[in-house]
């Protein structure tokens, strides 16, 4: 391998996954990626809850993906992380960071001193005074969670050495940057990233790759799986399966077929795109949105049949699979080509989180 490398480290609902990239002259190459399922309730809505069980796992995904470093970018999304864009005086970036926990505690509803703090700078701007202001997308994730997954990645033996949000991972590893073309500048339109997991959804609009809108969603593929389970009487593992072969309707309200599973899909599955649709409505609605250009979705849950369909019925607007795989070149992962295409919605975390200590 040459050149300097990274670990991405996504420690999700429904498993761990972790992609190692390499970084040269001609780009990043992934190295390596694996994954391993955890049980259910060791990770609920994208926080850590069984400490050992999730350590157990990280440790057995070492073992088996042969990752050469057990230095980690571990990244974090759920109800316990607040994202809000807000505007402060300008300061050197390096200074900003310093003085951040005492700028902006009148944002977030809970102490700073209770949170970790990070942000990422949208714009800078002249206030009516003629002050110059930074624009920024303000993070703050509780403490005590981030402490948790962070003790699950040591007591696996890793080192973390950055924590990140999940969506700013989503936004390296999907953003698409290019010009208009006709007249050579900057796009004036915005991308929506869509990264659906097993109970967590990251939404990021971005706009030539700066980030103006996130939200996490608390919902995902695995609300589906559990709506059959429920409503059929059947296991989990088996509703599992019913999903997979199960797709939404081309109409809303109307079920693909005549099975009583179709019907679940239908009503679990239009929820989470109106969620979704909702979530983008709600941006557009705001002061300073700009016009959505397409849609672009990727994790596990993207995979639900219909669902692509769906989201551009509902959003009027392109909506795309994503490929983060094509931004990188391919190693030695011993994978083959059918298996990296199997895993392509499932790298999109781990890859961002790696690329974060390129950026």
């Amino acid at each position: 391998m040459a050149g300097r490398t990274s670990v991405g480290l996504d420690i999700g609902t429904s498993g761990v996954r972790a992609a190692e990239l390499s970084f040269g002259r001609n780009g990043a190459t992934l190295e390596r990626f694996g994954q391993v399922a955890l049980p259910p309730g060791a990770v609920r809505d994208g926080e850590v809850m069984d400490v050992e069980t999730v350590a157990a796992a990280i440790k057995q995904l070492w073992a088996s993906a042969k990752f050469s470093s057990k230095k980690v970018v571990l990244g974090v999304a759920n109800q316990r992380v607040i994202v809000r864009q807000v505007d402060l005086p300008w300061l050197p970036e390096s200074e900003l960071r310093q003085s951040l926990a005492f700028q902006v505690q009148d944002f977030i509803p809970i102490p700073v001193e209770q949170a970790v703090l990070d942000f990422h700078t949208v714009e800078e701007l002249t206030a009516d005074d003629g002050s110059r202001v930074m624009r920024v997308l303000l993070v703050a994730a509780a403490r005590e969670m981030v402490n948790t997954a962070l003790d699950a990645a040591r007591r696996a033996g890793l080192s973390v050495s950055q924590v990140d949000l999940t969506p700013f991972a989503v936004l390296r590893s999907l953003a698409s940057i290019d010009y208009t073309g006709a007249n050579g500048g900057w796009r004036t339109d915005a991308e929506a990233l869509i990264d659906i997991g097993g109970k967590v959804t990251n939404i990021v609009v971005h706009q030539n790759g700066v980030p103006r809108f996130v939200r996490v969603l608390l919902m995902g593929g695995d609300n589906v799986t559990e709506a059959v389970a429920e409503r059929m009487g059947v296991p989990l593992e088996q509703a599992e399966g019913v999903k997979q072969q199960t797709a939404l309707g081309s109409t809303p309200g109307i079920p693909s077929s005549e099975h009583p599973a179709a019907r679940v899909v239908e009503s679990s599955g239009h929820a989470f795109v109106e969620e979704i649709r909702g979530s983008l409505d709600y941006y557009l609605a705001q002061p300073l949105s700009v016009p959505l250009r397409r849609v672009v979705v990727s994790g596990g849950g993207a995979r639900l049949g219909g669902l692509v369909q769906r989201l551009a019925l509902a959003t009027r607007l392109p909506v795309e699979p994503a490929a983060p795989l094509s931004k990188l070149k391919v190693g030695k992962t011993g994978l083959s080509e059918e298996q990296l295409s199997f895993v392509e919605p499932l790298v999109t975390v781990p890859v961002g989180l790696a690329m974060g200590v390129a950026s």
